[in-house]
């Protein structure tokens, strides 16, 4: 991409950013209240739903999975944009406070932050504690954002970004689903496809040039957070709280489900964006398919 399209499509971003602020305190309904019956994520989206233990959960079991399962999707959502956040600062002490790549991860760093506090605001709402990262969650956390190359934690950053997006346009496009969760959902997919489609140029310029190692890291790369951000999801801890007496063997069969429909349900972009760079190979591809038990990336056709 050359410089002066690149520069002209990140300033339409920012004048985006400022001319039509999203503030979560009056965009997003927090007065409603879920009634009995209100689904607080998509069911397609509950870790163990489609596996014939579903069906032995009452409907008010099956609710209060949803309940706090998007608590922890949100949780994990503010706890990433947090180290994304730690990074662009990191990213920015290198940069002219002029230059239009300093002025938009300025935006980005200020919507971020709101979303941190969106999704804040709604698990105090749902009124769930989510589960905290382990310690290895942490330290891999901490290597990257204070170690990892910037090109390695843009891709990083866009692979949790695919994600979240995937998971917001289920949530925000489901009726049943319960209002708060999807106005907060509308919100950060609309800011996070300015975040993505900057993300993606940046990137662009790198992996035009890539040779097949640097490809093939990104790529890796890329699977890797995805495991990482997966693993934050499915919890033994909710399946106790569910108080049905045989918790551990729901949350191994939940946890063996969902990895089995995950691929389908959340990482159809990233597939799209590491195909698009080359990025499935006789090394990636393998792996694409084992770890993330998805067929999708094993058929793409990289040129």
């Amino acid at each position: 991409m050359k410089q002066f399209y690149f520069e002209e499509s990140v300033e339409r971003l920012i004048r985006i950013s400022k001319e039509k602020p999203l503030l979560p305190e009056t965009y997003v309904p927090w007065a409603d209240e879920p009634k009995d019956d209100t689904l607080f994520m998509p069911e397609k989206l509950v870790s163990l739903e489609g596996h014939p233990l579903w069906q032995k959960l009452s409907r008010e079991q099956q609710i209060e999975l949803g309940r706090l399962e998007v608590i922890q999707v949100m949780y994990s959502y503010a706890w990433s944009e947090t180290l994304a956040c730690y990074f662009f600062q990191r990213h920015l002490l290198g940069l002219d406070p002029d230059s239009v790549e300093y002025r938009f991860l300025l935006r980005e760093i200020i919507e971020e932050s709101r979303h941190q506090e969106m999704f804040g605001m709604a698990i105090r709402k749902l009124d769930r504690k989510p589960v905290k990262p382990t310690g290895l969650h942490r330290l891999f956390a901490y290597l990257t954002v204070r170690w990892f190359p910037d090109s390695w934690m843009f891709i990083s950053v866009l692979a949790i970004e695919h994600m979240a997006d995937t998971y917001a346009h289920h949530m925000r496009r489901d009726p049943g689903v319960f209002s708060v969760i999807r106005k907060c959902s509308q919100l950060h997919h609309i800011e996070e496809g300015r975040h993505i489609q900057y993300a993606e140029w940046w990137l662009k310029r790198f992996t035009d040039s890539a040779g097949f190692f640097k490809i093939t890291l990104l790529s890796l790369i890329t699977l890797a957070n995805i495991l990482f951000m997966r693993s934050f999801y499915v919890q033994r801890a909710f399946f106790k709280e569910l108080g049905t007496g045989d918790s551990d063997t729901l949350y191994r069969a939940a946890r063996t489900h969902y990895r089995k429909k995950f691929a389908g349900l959340a990482a159809e972009e990233s597939v799209r964006f590491v195909n698009s760079f080359g990025g499935f190979n006789f090394i990636t591809r393998p792996l694409w398919s084992f770890f993330l038990l998805n067929p999708s990336a094993s058929n793409q056709n990289p040129k």
